[in-house]
Protein backbone atom coordinates (compact mmCIF):
# COMPACT_ATOMS: atom_id res chain seq x y z
CA UNK A 1 0.00 0.00 0.00
CA UNK A 2 2.66 2.48 0.60
CA UNK A 3 4.56 1.86 -2.64
CA UNK A 4 1.05 2.36 -4.11
CA UNK A 5 0.48 5.94 -2.78
CA UNK A 6 4.27 6.84 -3.89
CA UNK A 7 3.51 5.76 -7.35
CA UNK A 8 0.38 7.77 -7.34
CA UNK A 9 1.89 10.94 -5.69
CA UNK A 10 4.94 10.67 -8.45
CA UNK A 11 1.97 10.40 -10.90
CA UNK A 12 0.69 13.51 -9.88
CA UNK A 13 3.64 15.70 -9.71
CA UNK A 14 4.36 14.67 -13.28
CA UNK A 15 0.32 16.14 -14.34
CA UNK A 16 0.98 19.67 -12.25
CA UNK A 17 1.88 22.43 -13.99
CA UNK A 18 5.22 24.18 -13.56
CA UNK A 19 5.54 27.18 -11.40
CA UNK A 20 4.92 30.80 -12.85
CA UNK A 21 3.72 31.92 -16.06
CA UNK A 22 3.88 30.30 -18.99
CA UNK A 23 6.85 31.26 -21.36
CA UNK A 24 6.14 34.70 -23.79
CA UNK A 25 6.21 33.67 -27.88
CA UNK A 26 9.64 34.81 -29.33
CA UNK A 27 7.43 37.82 -30.69
CA UNK A 28 6.49 39.18 -27.50
CA UNK A 29 9.91 39.08 -25.91
CA UNK A 30 11.82 42.42 -25.83
CA UNK A 31 15.29 41.89 -27.29
CA UNK A 32 17.35 45.02 -26.34
CA UNK A 33 18.64 46.17 -23.21
CA UNK A 34 19.69 49.75 -21.74
CA UNK A 35 22.13 50.42 -19.32
CA UNK A 36 21.42 53.32 -16.96
CA UNK A 37 23.10 54.39 -14.21
CA UNK A 38 21.23 55.72 -11.24
CA UNK A 39 22.41 57.22 -7.52
CA UNK A 40 20.79 54.54 -4.56
CA UNK A 41 17.80 57.35 -3.97
CA UNK A 42 17.57 57.70 -7.71
CA UNK A 43 16.68 53.76 -8.46
CA UNK A 44 14.74 53.83 -5.31
CA UNK A 45 12.33 56.37 -6.01
CA UNK A 46 11.43 54.90 -9.50
CA UNK A 47 11.15 51.34 -7.68
CA UNK A 48 8.54 53.10 -5.40
CA UNK A 49 6.62 54.75 -7.90
CA UNK A 50 6.27 51.34 -9.95
CA UNK A 51 5.31 49.80 -6.49
CA UNK A 52 2.42 51.94 -6.33
CA UNK A 53 1.49 51.74 -10.32
CA UNK A 54 1.74 47.92 -9.25
CA UNK A 55 3.93 47.20 -12.38
CA UNK A 56 7.86 45.80 -12.53
CA UNK A 57 10.38 48.26 -12.45
CA UNK A 58 11.00 47.63 -15.71
CA UNK A 59 7.64 48.34 -16.93
CA UNK A 60 7.55 51.40 -15.24
CA UNK A 61 11.05 53.09 -16.73
CA UNK A 62 9.43 51.55 -20.27
CA UNK A 63 6.24 53.55 -20.04
CA UNK A 64 7.46 56.49 -18.88
CA UNK A 65 10.22 56.48 -21.52
CA UNK A 66 8.19 55.72 -24.02
CA UNK A 67 5.72 58.54 -22.91
CA UNK A 68 8.69 61.22 -23.00
CA UNK A 69 9.87 60.43 -26.49
CA UNK A 70 6.82 60.40 -28.08
CA UNK A 71 5.68 63.86 -26.64
CA UNK A 72 9.26 65.23 -27.65
CA UNK A 73 9.87 63.90 -31.18
CA UNK A 74 5.99 64.71 -31.95
CA UNK A 75 6.74 68.24 -30.86
CA UNK A 76 9.54 68.22 -33.09
CA UNK A 77 7.16 66.79 -35.68
CA UNK A 78 9.62 63.51 -36.15
CA UNK A 79 8.52 59.93 -36.82
CA UNK A 80 7.98 57.87 -33.48
CA UNK A 81 9.72 54.31 -34.43
CA UNK A 82 7.37 52.04 -31.58
CA UNK A 83 4.61 54.08 -33.24
CA UNK A 84 4.78 52.66 -37.20
CA UNK A 85 2.28 50.79 -38.39
CA UNK A 86 3.31 48.14 -39.75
Amino acid sequence: MRQALFVDTVNNMKKKRGRGRPPKDASEKKGQSLLVRLDDSEKEAFKDAADLAGVPLSTWVRERLRQIAGRELGKAARPVAFLRQS
